[in-house]
C-alpha cells in the first residue's frame, strides 16, 4: 500500500539536509531531470536521488507516493515548461501552433524524460491548466464539443508522439545517431532509378528532410484539417 504524501506545510518545517539543502517537491523533479539527462531512466532510483539530494532515500516518500508518482511530476514540469510564457491571443491557429512547438521543444530538451513520461496522464495542475487552454482555443474559435475534442485529441496526441520519437533519435549513441543520418545518403541516394524510381527522384530531398523532425510539418497539416472544417462548419451555419 503506498505511504501517505505528507502535506506541503508539514514539508516546509523539515530541517535542511546535512549540506544545507532545504527539500522540496520543485528541488526534487529538477534534480531526477538533471539525473534523467546524466544516467538515462535506468540511472533514476530512490537511493541514487537520495544520495544526489543529500538526503535518506526514505525522504522522498513525504514528498511522492513512489516512483512513478515522481515520474507523474516530472511529465508535469516539461508541461509546465511548455506553458511558461505562453498566453492565449486570440487567434486560434497561431496559438494553437505556438503551443504545440512549446511542448515539443520541452520534451525534446529532455529526451529521456521524454521517454518515460510523453504517454503518462498526470492529472497535475499543469497538464490540467494545458489542457484547459487548449479546449478554450477550439471552443472560442467556434468548433462545437464533439469537433473540439477530436481535434484536441490529435493535437495533444501529436506533439507528444513526435517529442518522443524526436526523443528517441537524441537519446541515440552519438555513432548510431550519425550512422542512421547518414544512410539517406549512403543507401537511398546512390538506389538506381531502374528498381527504385519513387526514391531516386526524391533522393536528395530525402536526405535533407528526413535527418529533420517532421512535426513542424504535421503540425501545420493537423491545423490546415481543423481550418477546413471550421469553414465547413460556418458554411453549415443557418443564415
Amino acid at each position: 500500500m503506498p505511504k501517505p504524501v505528507v502535506p506541503e506545510e508539514k514539508r516546509r518545517r523539515r530541517r535542511p539536509t546535512k549540506s544545507g539543502t532545504v527539500l522540496s517537491e520543485q528541488l526534487i523533479v529538477e534534480t531526477a531531470l538533471r539525473m534523467l539527462r546524466e544516467h538515462g531512466s535506468a540511472g533514476l532510483t530512490a537511493r541514487r536521488l537520495g544520495l544526489a539530494l543529500d538526503a535518506d532515500p526514505s525522504t522522498l516518500y513525504r514528498y511522492f507516493r513512489g516512483m512513478d508518482d515522481l515520474t507523474l511530476a516530472i511529465g508535469d514540469a516539461l508541461i509546465g515548461q511548455a506553458l511558461r510564457g505562453w498566453r492565449p491571443t486570440g487567434e486560434w491557429r497561431a496559438d494553437l501552433r505556438a503551443f504545440g512547438l512549446r511542448v515539443h521543444a520541452a520534451y525534446v530538451a529532455h529526451p529521456q524524460a521524454a521517454l518515460l513520461t510523453a504517454s503518462r496522464v498526470t492529472g497535475r495542475s499543469n497538464e490540467l491548466a494545458a489542457d484547459e487552454a487548449v479546449l478554450d482555443v477550439l471552443r472560442t474559435a467556434g468548433f462545437p464539443v464533439p469537433d473540439t475534442v477530436r481535434i484536441y485529441q490529435a493535437f495533444i496526441d501529436q506533439s507528444l508522439a513526435f517529442a518522443a520519437l524526436d526523443a528517441a533519435s537524441l537519446t541515440l549513441p552519438s555513432a548510431s545517431l550519425h550512422d542512421d543520418e547518414d544512410m539517406w545518403r549512403s543507401t537511398y541516394a546512390r538506389l538506381p532509378r531502374t528498381t527504385h524510381p519513387r526514391i531516386a527522384e526524391a533522393a536528395p530531398l530525402l536526405a535533407t528532410r528526413m535527418v529533420t523532425s517532421a512535426y513542424p510539418t504535421a503540425l501545420e497539416m493537423l491545423l490546415d484539417s481543423a481550418t477546413a472544417r471550421l469553414e465547413e462548419l460556418r458554411d453549415q451555419a443557418p443564415r
